[in-house]
């Protein structure tokens, strides 16, 4: 057990490719950071764990399933992921990739946004995005799938302690987050595609916002990797960066400054004082303080599984049934109370 390591969020700034023969370029890029991040900080600190950006390989840069097959979505593990297995057994370190566009032939209509740990012995984990940033995003999320075989919600027990992953949108969703928290995590990664105005930015900042309140109510530290991608590179939108480490008690411990560019940033990661911490306190442990019994909505599904193919217009439907039951609900609540 290492209790004392260091952590780096890494923010890319590429071009968006058109077809998956240019991602390779990408991949390359994300190579070198990572050598050069462990080999320039070696007189100082340990880096053992790197956190890179959603959409790092790929952005969703097309509107179907089809289209994304097509030219962009890939099988993982892939070469890309066979370039940082190596990385991780020559510098002994950990990589939470960048997220990829998953083509599974398990799955033949669905287009996953995957991300996999890879650790000195291989890949430890792959998490496929729980919550798609709806509307736009057309993935398959692993709630879409009866009877999904694998464990959506991974937690890996490492020597850096027990890790976890969840994907930007997968953040605005608290129970998401909770539920890793439940299984163990002790540190959970963002990978972020989190675009303007919602990212660094006063006076919404979000970012920051989430990073800071996810890490404090589940007592975990916060890698967060964010795109930090131009608006030339990855249009619609601008994307802010401002990745960062957070620790259990929400206090930023290393933030890039707002803006595009590649940014690499670093700070401490003490999990025996994580653990110490959550041994001895008895208050502001808000695990243990938890009153699920209260809570209704736990136990009523909101958004359907999709049950075909998923396109904008099924999206749509999905949302719309979604918000007429939660209408239904609160007027229930409100006739009860008359």
């Amino acid at each position: 057990m290492t209790d004392l390591y260091y952590a780096a969020a890494c923010q890319t700034d590429f071009p968006s490719p058109a077809g998956r023969g240019e991602i390779g370029a990408n991949s390359k890029r994300m190579c070198e950071i990572i050598e050069q991040t462990i080999c320039g900080y070696e007189p100082f600190f340990d880096i053992r764990l790197l956190a890179f950006p959603e959409f790092a390989h790929s952005p969703p840069a097309y509107p179907t399933v089809a289209a994304l097959r097509e030219k962009l979505a890939i099988p993982v593990p892939n070469e890309h992921t066979d370039a940082y297995e190596k990385l991780a057994r020559k510098y002994g370190c950990y990589i939470q990739t960048g997220s990829f566009l998953e083509a599974d032939p398990d799955y033949p209509d669905a287009v996953f946004n995957t991300t996999v740990l890879i650790g000195p012995g291989g890949i430890l984990s792959k998490y496929r995005k729980v919550n798609p940033w709806l509307p736009w995003e057309v993935h398959t999320s692993p709630h879409d799938i009866a009877d999904y075989p694998h464990d959506p919600l991974p937690v890996v027990e490492t020597e850096l302690g027990r890790l976890a992953v969840a994907t930007c949108y997968d953040w605005l969703i608290p129970e998401t987050i909770r539920e890793l928290a439940f299984k163990g995590a002790e540190l959970i990664v963002r990978i972020s595609a989190y675009m303007d105005p919602w990212g660094t930015a006063q006076p919404m900042d979000w970012w920051t916002l989430i990073n800071r309140t996810r890490a404090l109510e589940n007592s975990v530290y916060v890698v967060a990797a964010n795109q930090g991608a131009s608006f030339r590179n990855y249009p619609p939108f601008s994307w802010p960066g401002g990745s960062m480490v957070v620790d259990y008690d929400g206090r930023i411990l290393a933030q890039a400054d707002p803006g595009p560019g590649e940014k690499v940033v670093v700070a401490p990661i003490h999990i025996d004082m994580l653990r110490a911490e959550r041994e001895r306190r008895s208050g502001h442990d808000m695990r243990a303080h938890l009153r699920t019994g209260l809570h209704s909505y736990f136990r009523k599904e909101w958004l359907e599984p999709a049950s075909g193919p998923i396109d904008s217009a099924s999206i749509k439907v999905r949302i719309d049934d979604a918000k007429s039951r939660l209408k239904q609900n609160q007027q229930g609540k409100d006739g009860a109370k008359q």
